[in-house]
């Protein structure tokens, strides 16, 4: 079985795949002060939980925006699953050409989205991922990666509201009924949903009318179930994009056993 994982600012995601098939797949919050042997233990406890052996375990593949994490993930992968982790970088193989400006920028994760959304989907593509920021990663019908646009995500803004303000709560992301809110709760909620609505309908506007093409238009990340229902431009969600990317990224990279390297 193969172990994937993609470590983000604020959560990671983990899975495991028998094949092509995702088994079981976990969310945690993330944090860059905690040891090897802190995260060691709680996958040590989710495999056990779930009656996974973790001899089972014979591949891992990791992506991660918080470089901190890397040798930390690294540790995790080779103490506790007894195998050397894929570490998604700078040359890896894509089968997609990098038409950006600094492929080295680009985060792991964008990668592992548009391969994945590439291979379930097809070309042209737009990826949107409602994470700690929200990106729109774009793919041509010629499958050249093109960039994309990158946003604060939704829970930055509801959050800043709460605590640059003296006055005004932390609430729960959900879309209103009503654009006028009776109340402060509902007027927030109005503000941040509906301004996130049009946000996420002007970006994929204007990328469209540049791309000159009909794209396929792929949401993931925490609030992408979310989105799908209330954006009609966005015709499916699927959360666990960036591990099924991690796992095409792994079966590319892997030759005899070994990574594969550009």
């Amino acid at each position: 079985m193969l172990f994937t994982i993609d470590v983000g600012n604020t959560s990671i995601n983990m899975g495991l795949f028998e094949g092509e098939r995702l088994t079981n797949s976990w969310r945690l919050m993330s944090g860059s002060d905690r040891s090897a042997d802190e995260y060691g233990s709680l996958l040590f406890s989710l495999l056990q939980h779930n009656g996974i052996p973790i001899s089972s375990v014979r591949g891992a593949v990791l992506c991660t925006v918080v470089p901190p994490l890397v040798p930390v993930f690294q540790e995790v992968c080779i103490k506790y699953l007894g195998t050397k982790p894929l570490v998604i970088e700078p040359g890896i193989r894509t089968g997609l050409r990098l038409a950006v400006e600094s492929p080295k920028e680009l985060g792991p994760d964008r990668v592992a989205n548009v391969v994945a959304g590439t291979k379930l989907y097809g070309k042209p593509l737009i990826v949107i991922d409602f994470g700690t920021a929200t990106t729109f990663d774009v793919v041509s019908s010629s499958g050249d990666f093109l960039g994309g646009a990158i946003a604060p995500g939704i829970t930055i803004a509801s959050e800043a509201l709460f605590t640059h303000t003296a006055m005004l709560p932390r609430i729960e992301l959900v879309c209103p009924r009503h654009a006028i809110g009776h109340g402060t709760v509902a007027a927030m909620q109005s503000g941040i949903m509906y301004g996130y609505i049009g946000l996420i309908e002007r970006i994929l506007k204007e990328i469209v009318d540049e791309l000159g093409d009909q794209p396929h238009v792929v949401a993931t990340g925490g609030y992408a179930n979310m989105f799908t229902r209330v954006v009609p431009a966005i015709q499916v969600s699927n959360p666990d994009l960036s591990l099924i990317g991690l796992r095409l990224l792994y079966e590319m990279n892997k030759i005899d056993g070994k990574d594969g390297r550009t």
